[in-house]
């Protein structure tokens, strides 16, 4: 896990993109447009729904949109700067379109800022709030981190395909492609199914009700990764080329690894009810998943 999203953080704070003046605000729909090489940028209150074309930032302060976000096919929206109290929140849901990239959300502990001044001691974040729920339909990729999510996250198809090769902005990165949710709160339901990429990571995520993994099938070996959760509803895992509710302890191979059990108010289900091997070899469990 940590190999993939550090290889995504520490690149993005290489690229050292120039951004370019927020898009102006309308009474109903905005469209932020922009590139890799003179991104767009959102800032301010948005007053109606956002339209993403081509590469969007949120690195000039807060940006509030009252209505929905929208990422359109094949376009990106970063929301992981922390500098000038930067943070996007938006008072209805956030929709990821075909091949589309979000990143939302940063903190020390596990995804620094990517404009942090000192990223080996990172001190900024960025916490956002969506006011109902993240909706993902073939993106290549969605992570969120120290988020607040009011309704439910649903990412289902996309991903890139079952390598980590980089392509779409995360080539811009130099990193593979993956999904990741970390460090935040989902009112309701979590839900993520038919994903095809190099990796998948749910950690310490409360989720109001059920969280489901269904047929994501990842490249690394160490995906996917599913760790110390707080799931007030069932855990359901099925058909998922391998789950693990542990993490390597080093950066050598995929054992001996250190046990993070989910907390499940309801009933583990599938390849989730007990906990992964902890050596090459051993045996699954004996405690839960």
């Amino acid at each position: 896990m940590n190999r993939v999203r550090l290889s995504l953080a520490t690149g993005m704070m290489a690229v050292g993109l120039a951004f370019a003046a927020p898009a102006a605000a309308t009474a109903k729909t905005t469209i932020c447009r922009g590139s890799p090489s003179s991104p767009g940028v959102l800032a301010g209150d948005y007053y109606g729904d956002v339209s993403i074309d081509g590469l969007c930032a949120v690195n000039a302060g807060r940006a509030t949109v009252h209505g929905t976000v929208w990422l359109e096919p094949n376009s990106a929206l970063v929301a992981a700067f922390g500098g000038h109290g930067s943070v996007l929140d938006v008072t209805r849901s956030i929709y990821v379109g075909r091949n589309a990239t979000l990143l939302l959300g940063c903190l020390p502990s596990s995804f620094p800022c990517i404009d942090d001044p000192n990223p080996s001691s990172p001190t900024l974040s960025s916490a956002p709030v969506v006011g109902a729920s993240v909706i993902a339909r073939d993106p290549l990729g969605v992570i969120v981190h120290d988020a607040t999510v009011g309704g439910r996250i649903d990412e289902s198809g996309g991903g890139g395909g079952m390598n980590c090769t980089p392509t779409g902005v995360f080539a811009s990165f130099g990193s593979p492609v993956y999904s990741d949710y970390e460090d935040s709160t989902v009112a309701h339901g979590l839900s993520i199914s038919g994903l095809t990429s190099c990796w998948l990571g749910v950690a310490r995520v409360n989720v109001g009700e059920s969280a489901r993994f269904l047929s994501d099938n990842v490249a690394d070996p160490d995906g996917v990764e599913i760790l110390a959760n707080h799931i007030s509803g069932d855990l359901v895992c099925r058909d998922n080329s391998a789950v693990w509710d542990s993490a390597e302890l080093t950066n050598s191979g995929l054992y001996p690894r250190t046990p993070e059990p989910n907390t499940v108010g309801g009933s583990r289900v599938g390849q989730c009810v007990l906990s992964s091997p902890r050596d090459a070899g051993g045996p699954a469990g004996p405690g839960p998943f």
